[in-house]
Formats: C-alpha cells, structure tokens, sequence
C-alpha cells in the first residue's frame, strides 16, 4: 500500500469517502421493522469503491464513510450499528473480484446457510434461496455482465445484512415473506443505480488525473479511450 504514502492518493480516497458520506444524507426508502432507520443513496454507489479503489481499499473506505456518519450524528456503537456496517463493504468486495474469480459465491453460500439454520429462517427456506442464490449464480456464471454483477453485489449486502438481522432482532416467518416483493423491487433499483453509478464515475475518472492505483476500464460507454 505504497500509494497511501502519496498526499494525492490519500486526498483522493477522503474524497470518495466524503462522496458517500453525502450520498447516505439521501433517504431513498425505510427499513422496515426498524424506525427511523433508511436506505439511502449510499445503496446506490458504494460498490463501486471496490471496482475503482479494489476489494480491500473499496470496503475500508465504505465503512470509513460510514463510520464517520455515525461520529455526525452521534449514532451509539452497539453491537448491531457495528454489524451493520459490513453489508455495503461486502458488496464492494463483490463488485472488486476479478471476474475469473468464483470466491464472491462464497459469502452468500455461507449467508444461505446461516439463515437457514436459524428457526424462523428455516421457516422460509425459499427466502434466502430466492434472493441470496443470485450472486452465486452471477459469480458462476455471469460475472463479465455489469448489471448481473451489480445484481450480485446490492444480493450479497442484502445477504449479510439479512444474517445480521435475523440473529439480532426478533422476525417471524411472516416479517420475511411479506419482505419479498419490496426487496425484489428494491435490489432492482439498487443494481440499476450501481450499474449507472459505475459507468459515470468510470467516465470521469478517465478524463481526470487520479491516482494511479485507480482502476478505470477504458472500453466502457463514456470513457475516454486510451491513447
């Protein structure tokens, strides 16, 4: 991580993470069984720190941004705010993997089968396999195709916030099935908003000097060509 030594790089990444941490002020829809708790912008646009920044730098400053929102508001740090911050870290990671790669199924795998083995997840066993086999499939098998891999990363947050949830808070099998079309409707969005999101970003990093630890893909729509 020779690049953190560079001030350019380093302003860099403060930027990107106070991009997201303005993008969480943008309430898109409520967490159900959780008052005052909403999704936001930062659904939207976090994954792609990990295609730009990698897996491990992507998902350090997502939850960077995430923890700096909790220090401005003053949200407590329990045990299940901390959780909540690796979905979205998750995802980034997911969007990150080189694409030959099939380690992105790993997660969901292991998010299916601890919801399952938890009484009420196993209640709705096709919740999980419904929802969280989507990112298996996409690393299997659609991993080159960007809305499939943007369907994947926003799957496997779900994924990993859906574990954290249903270990932390009381749910019924009926919490779960009702859940189903508003996620369905939902992730959709996401993905859609994570494809759009890394195309645009793609296309200005390419017309800027960034760091060059950033990865641009030249080849996308919008993107300045190499020369």
């Amino acid at each position: 991580m020779d690049y953190l030594k560079d001030s350019k790089s380093i302003a860099f990444l403060v930027l990107f993470a106070a991009a997201g941490l303005l993008a969480m002020h943008a309430n898109f829809s409520q967490l159900l069984g959780a008052p005052n708790q909403f999704f936001t912008g930062f659904q939207f646009f976090a994954p792609v720190a990990g295609a730009f920044l990698g897996g491990m730098v992507g998902a350090g400053v997502v939850i960077a941004a995430q923890v700096a929102d909790m220090l401005l508001t003053g949200k407590a740090f329990t045990l299940l705010n901390l959780a909540r911050l690796l979905p979205l870290a998750f995802a980034a990671w997911y969007f990150s993997t080189p694409r030959k790669s099939k380690l992105t199924a790993v997660v969901p795998l292991a998010a299916i089968a601890l919801f399952l083995l938890h009484p009420v997840g196993g209640q709705v066993w096709y919740y999980p396999l419904m929802f969280w086999g989507i990112p298996v499939v996409v690393a299997l098998f659609f991993a080159n195709n960007l809305f499939a891999r943007s369907l994947g990363a926003t799957m496997t947050a779900h994924a990993v916030g859906g574990v954290v949830w249903i270990y932390s808070l009381p749910t019924t099998p009926a919490f779960w099935a009702g859940l189903v079309p508003v996620v369905a409707y939902e992730r959709l969005l996401f993905a859609a908003g994570i494809a759009v999101s890394y195309v645009a970003f793609n296309a200005v990093l390419s017309r800027l000097k960034a760091p060059g630890f950033v990865r641009v893909d030249r080849r996308l729509p919008l993107a300045t060509p190499s020369a």
